[in-house]
């Protein structure tokens, strides 16, 4: 079990915040990892998700840009609606009519491609968004989102992550809460670089933002 392996870091940022780690060979769809970190009561929690959203908040507080939306991949809308909440509640301005904050998510097409249907669009087009995202190891996820925010015609204002091994990515600073430098040993290769494999040990699980699946 891969849970009998897990390892706790804590936030620099807010101690009683935990990032889970879980040692061994796992591969995402751009990289090969040592480590997987799981996110899933982070983003599940009620209490541990708005407890993330107090810690994030502050980067944006203090900026004094505008927030109308926050745009979530994977699956971290519960702490896109805390965050949306602790904005407001720590003014920081939204030009939407109705003085609130939209909290979005895109689809993917057929292609893998991120979309926005129609009636979704408004919520971006000429807004200031916020991306939100569980973890970022190569930044490809966040150069799509991005390309996608500003297709559809979005204002990107920030990058919020629970961990990013990047510090930015086309020019946009990537804030989070952990860095691969407070995860000891956490190490990403590409495919054909990957120590792990040379050795001959076989990737136990494919994983992304969403969890993990065993092979």
């Amino acid at each position: 079990m891969f849970e009998d392996r897990i390892i706790k870091y804590y936030s620099r940022k807010d101690p009683n915040i935990a990032l889970k780690v879980i040692p061994g060979h796992f591969s995402t769809k751009h990289s090969h990892l040592n480590s997987f970190l799981d996110v899933t009561t982070m983003k599940t929690r009620a209490n541990e998700a708005e407890r993330i959203a107090v810690a994030m908040k502050d980067y944006y507080n203090v900026m004094g840009r505008p927030i109308d939306t926050i745009v979530c991949i994977d699956g971290s809308e519960v702490i896109g609606a805390f965050l949306a909440n602790e904005l407001s509640r720590a003014g920081v301005l939204s030009m939407n009519a109705h003085k609130t904050i939209y909290v979005v998510t895109p689809e993917h097409d057929v292609y893998g491609d991120m979309i926005f249907r129609d009636n979704m669009k408004p919520a971006v087009k000429g807004k200031n968004v916020l991306l939100l995202l569980a973890s970022a190891t190569t930044g490809k996820t966040i150069r799509g989102s991005l390309e996608c925010i500003k297709y559809y015609g979005g204002i990107v204002q920030g990058v919020s992550a629970i961990f990013s091994a990047v510090d930015s990515v086309d020019g946009y600073r990537v804030d989070s809460l952990f860095r691969a430098e407070d995860i000891p040993n956490y190490q990403a290769y590409t495919s054909h670089d990957c120590p792990m494999c040379k050795e001959g040990k076989a990737v136990e699980a494919l994983v992304n933002g969403y969890g993990y699946s065993r092979l």
